[in-house]
Formats: C-alpha cells, sequence, structure tokens
C-alpha cells in the first residue's frame, strides 16, 4: 500500500511537515509512501502534480493523506494515480458522497440533527429552510466547512425565525467563506451538547466529541476531537455507528459525535479519511497499524 502526502511548498522534496510524524510512523510499519505537489493539483497541472510519484508495476492500492480537496480535483488525482497503477482507496464517488454533507445525510439522519441545505443564496430560499426549524437555534456551514471559530457572527443563530439575524449571520459567513465556499448553504438544527471548555483563542464552546476512523466498515481509530479540556475518560457506546457505518458508501471515512447534554450521542458529521485531520496528541503508530489491510 502507498500513503500519497502532500509535498512542502518550500522543498518540494520533502514532505509538507504537518504531514511529517505521519510518515514517519508510516514507514515505521512498512507502508510505501510518494509525494505529490498540492499547489499544482489545485492549479490543474495533473501531470506536475505527480511526477515524483514511480508507477507501481501492479495494480496498487493508494492512500492520499493531505489537504482538502474538491471533488474535481479528486477525481483529477485519483484518475492520474491509477494511469501509475496505484487506486486510491476510494473512488471520487465515495470521496464527494462523505466530503459533502448532503450526499451522506440520509445514511445518518436518525442519528444526527435536523438539516437542511440549498445551493440558492437568495433571501427567498434561505428564508423558506431556516422557517423550517421555526424559533429553534441553527448553525450554518457549507457542504464541507462551518465557521465555528467566528461562533456568534458566522455560525450561531440563536433563533431561526428571526430573519434580521439569519441575514447577518449568513452575510458573515458568505463573506468569510468566499472564493472557498462548497457548493452552497447548509442549515442545523442545533443540539445542546456536553461542554468540554471554551477554545483558548476562538472562545468557542468546545462540547464532549470524538473523530472514529472507519476502513472497510471497521473502526480503524477513536479519536478524542479536541487537544484542550480533559474528557475524564469518557468512552461512547459505538454499537448503533458501527451498524450505520455499514451502509456508508466509503471504504475509508470518518464520523465525528457527540454527547448531548441529556447523555445520548449524535452524528456531527461524516468526512472521507483521507482529508480528515489527526489531533495533535493522537498516536499516529496506533492509526496506521489500523490501515494495515
Amino acid at each position: 500500500m502507498r500513503i500519497i502526502y502532500c509535498d512542502s511548498v518550500v522543498d518540494n522534496k520533502v514532505i509538507e511537515p504537518d504531514y511529517k510524524a505521519e510518515k514517519k510512523s508510516a514507514l515505521a510499519l512498512g507502508f510505501k509512501s510518494a509525494l505529490i505537489s498540492f499547489e499544482e493539483l489545485t492549479d490543474g497541472n495533473i501531470s506536475s502534480a505527480l511526477r515524483l510519484v514511480r508507477p507501481s508495476e501492479s495494480l496498487e492500492t493508494g492512500i492520499y493523506r493531505g489537504w482538502m480537496l474538491t471533488p474535481t480535483q479528486y477525481k483529477e488525482l485519483y484518475e492520474g494515480l491509477l494511469k501509475k497503477n496505484i487506486q486510491l482507496i476510494n473512488t471520487p464517488k465515495e470521496y464527494q458522497n462523505c466530503h459533502y454533507f448532503p450526499d451522506s445525510y440520509n445514511q445518518i439522519a436518525s442519528r444526527t440533527p435536523k438539516s437542511n441545505w440549498t445551493t440558492a443564496l437568495e433571501p427567498q430560499s434561505i428564508a423558506k429552510l431556516t422557517n423550517e426549524f421555526g424559533s429553534n437555534p441553527i448553525i450554518v456551514k457549507d457542504y464541507v466547512k462551518s465557521e465555528k471559530h467566528n461562533w456568534e457572527d458566522a455560525c450561531f443563530i440563536p433563533d431561526a425565525s428571526d430573519d434580521t439575524k439569519v441575514k447577518a449571520v449568513v452575510e458573515r459567513f458568505l463573506e468569510l467563506r468566499g472564493r472557498s465556499l462548497n457548493e452552497g448553504l447548509v442549515f442545523r438544527q442545533f443540539e445542546e451538547l456536553e461542554f468540554l471548555t471554551a477554545h483558548s483563542k476562538s472562545g468557542m464552546p468546545l462540547t464532549k466529541e470524538f473523530r472514529i476512523f472507519f476502513a472497510n466498515k471497521q473502526i480503524v481509530k477513536v479519536f478524542e476531537y479536541w487537544d484542550e479540556g480533559e474528557y475524564e475518560g469518557l468512552t461512547p457506546d459505538l454499537e448503533d455507528f458501527v451498524t450505520i457505518a455499514q451502509n456508508i458508501e466509503s471504504n475509508f471515512f470518518t464520523m465525528d459525535i457527540a454527547k448531548k447534554k441529556d447523555g445520548d450521542w449524535v452524528i456531527m458529521e461524516l468526512g472521507d479519511g483521507q482529508v480528515a485531520g489527526l489531533p495533535d496528541n493522537a498516536d499516529r503508530g496506533e492509526f496506521y497499524a489500523g490501515l494495515r489491510f
């Protein structure tokens, strides 16, 4: 198996520093690796992006571990590597299924907050969606990311029926996302989660969340989502989430779960496992050991 990492913008012959510890753990466990240029890939220069990747003599499984890609960029990476006899663990369809929240919503709807979405950004379309939540609190995000570190101004809406507040928060969210906006807007009912601590920089309330990595429908590793705060030995019951994972159209993905104030657990979102980050305090050796198959 080949792990595909992004190179450094300073020196294209070395790995991006954020993935250096991962690569060290992967090589120690017998994985092979290769470097690609993220900048060339996102600029559409696929040949230049993959120039340092040696072709495989026989079809080889690959796992990309790098920065988020749009579905189009991922498709180019997938097809470019396939020409070198390296097949990424997720097809472009499987990548998008967990990367874009609306694509996998039906598979997790029973255990995730009520959500709706739109690619139409005019006030009438937005009002139609937010009205479905009544006066309940909601959050806004795009198909991939939120502005949760700008919690009060660009994420949280205390009352979905407050059109003035909805307008202000959505406008600020769109301003901050700018050209990085992924497809459209997603509105989600806000759930009262069990408090962990306040973020040391943004002041955003952090809650008790975990990130579960799945590969081939089996748990690879469960991580405490936040590096800050004390989880005090908390461990979630994963049985229902493992059952849900069996129907997710992906070979390698993450499931982020959180504990509600009433003690129940909910799915916050799914993500493609190749572009999902590890916490700073993660045991990378254990993570890669779970990927040996």
